[in-house]
């Protein structure tokens, strides 16, 4: 999900993929499209600079891309870039999001692509495996960006995140809250999203009062969607600081505290209530995703990479909140986390991958493209231009929150982004047990916190 988790996150329906335009070749570089440096980075960080931004020259390049399945803004991007820049096309493997959890250091290491959608940095960037892109960052002016889309994708010597060199790239910005059904809201009598906590509880009691489907949410497999709603309750009843902290792999950081464990209280009293649907632990995103757009549910937790889908498959019929706090008038919080890609420290074509990236974030049609198909907020300058969005679309109301989490200083990265196993091997399983009475909200926390302790030494 979502390095976020980010489409994300695993098994998502829509893909993201980006794009970007910049200068010339230095003379006397490398031939055109060819990586200016082919051996892999020290994980604290190559350093170097380039005298110009490259580019992918003009000579046939063919990028080697590894992204997660299902969604179709990666593609979309591609496709426009090959119609800018007619030498490059792209080689693309897919795999579902936990499947590249599992891949990444191997892939990396044996069959480096030039592009690859990243399930966490960190490890990946101790182990020598990433490019630093602190030499493009330069070249390209990221340096010179809103550096909190940036911080997630920086990695310090000690592992820990948010300094250091950068690591990855964003295709935009993604941020996850609560879609609703609004014809079925209309029949509880919800004309409006909720203020409080409390207000949310009662609409889903209604909802299952009404024989609805409260929250249809995805936890089967390798990827435990419980960790949205989970999150999210957490930023509810407390800040996000220590939790973004424990994600970064702060020193002394726990994700064990009296307010996540009233979140995971909370989470287990939506479960013992039925709120979720029956066949949470064997369902998928795409069977999610599906039973939403079919009318089957009233909310799901999920993020805005579907924005452009249920605009066009749900037209007028979704909508969008963040999370509500606790208590009314408490500041609303959200998962907000770039789509994370990297370059390999082996790639053939690291330039043209980082043109690629560049272009994505700065170029008029792959930001409209980023927001129209991704439902996302492109990455790149503060001033840089934003495509028009009709009022009252999903689009329009995930950008407003981005736009309200940004001014609350409410960003969080995932969970399950904490450490390379920590989703497929701690989250999900433990929550698959909160949902069949196998494990309690204290339990969750502190066998999620000693695996934690346990990956972070090693």
């Amino acid at each position: 999900m979502p390095n976020i988790p980010t489409r994300r996150s695993p098994g998502r329906t829509v893909l993201v993929v980006a794009a970007s335009v910049a200068g010339l070749l230095a003379a006397g570089c490398s031939a055109p499209g060819s990586s200016t440096d082919t051996a892999a980075p020290a994980a604290t960080g190559a350093t170097g600079t380039l005298s110009s931004p490259p580019t992918c020259g003009d000579q046939p390049v063919k990028l080697k891309g590894y992204f997660e399945t299902g969604f179709p803004l990666p593609k979309e991007l591609s496709t426009e870039f090959t119609k800018q820049f007619p030498n490059v096309t792209f080689d693309i493997r897919e795999d579902q999001f936990a499947v590249i959890t599992q891949n990444a250091p191997r892939v990396l290491a044996d069959d480096p692509p030039d592009l690859m959608r990243l399930p966490q940095v960190s490890e990946l960037a101790k182990e020598g495996l990433l490019k630093n892109l602190d030499p493009y960052a330069k070249a390209f002016g990221w340096d010179q960006w809103p550096e909190s889309q940036l911080a997630q994708m920086r990695v310090a010597e000690d592992g820990s995140r948010g300094s250091g060199p950068l690591y990855a790239q964003g295709l935009n910005f993604s941020l996850t809250g609560v879609f609703y059904n609004k014809d079925l809201a209309a029949r509880i009598g919800m004309t409006q999203p909720p203020a409080t906590l409390d207000e949310l509880d009662s609409a889903l009691a209604k909802a299952k009062a009404a024989g609805m489907v409260p929250i249809n949410q995805f936890n089967g497999g390798a990827t435990g969607g419980l960790a949205f709603p989970l999150q999210q309750l957490m930023a509810s009843f407390g800040e996000v600081g220590p939790i973004n902290d424990w994600i970064f792999q702060k020193k002394g950081a726990s994700i064990d505290t009296p307010n996540n464990l009233k979140a995971a209280q909370h989470l287990q009293k939506w479960i013992d209530a039925g709120y979720f649907a029956d066949d949470i632990n064997s369902q998928d995103y795409a069977a999610m995703m599906s039973r939403f757009i079919g009318g089957k549910a009233l909310f799901i937790f999920d993020g805005d990479w579907e924005s452009g889908n249920l605009d066009k498959q749900m037209a007028g019929k979704a909508g969008f909140f963040l999370m509500p706090p606790a208590t009314a008038g408490g500041k609303q919080a959200a998962m907000s986390a770039p789509l994370t890609f990297g370059i390999s420290a082996r790639a053939a074509n690291a330039d043209c991958a980082a043109f690629f990236l560049n272009w994505a974030a700065t170029n008029q049609k792959a930001r409209e493209i980023g927001v129209t198909v991704g439902g996302s907020h492109p990455m790149g300058p503060a001033d840089a231009y934003m495509p028009p969005v009709k009022e009252g679309t999903v689009t329009a109301a995930t950008l407003e929150a981005g736009a309200k989490v940004g001014k609350d200083n409410g960003s969080m990265d995932f969970i399950a982004n904490a450490t390379g196993a920590i989703y497929a091997k701690s989250w999900t399983p433990n929550l698959q047990k909160m949902v069949g009475r196998q494990q309690t909200p204290e339990g969750l926390l502190s066998t999620v916190q000693k695996d934690y302790e346990t990956q972070v030494r090693n």
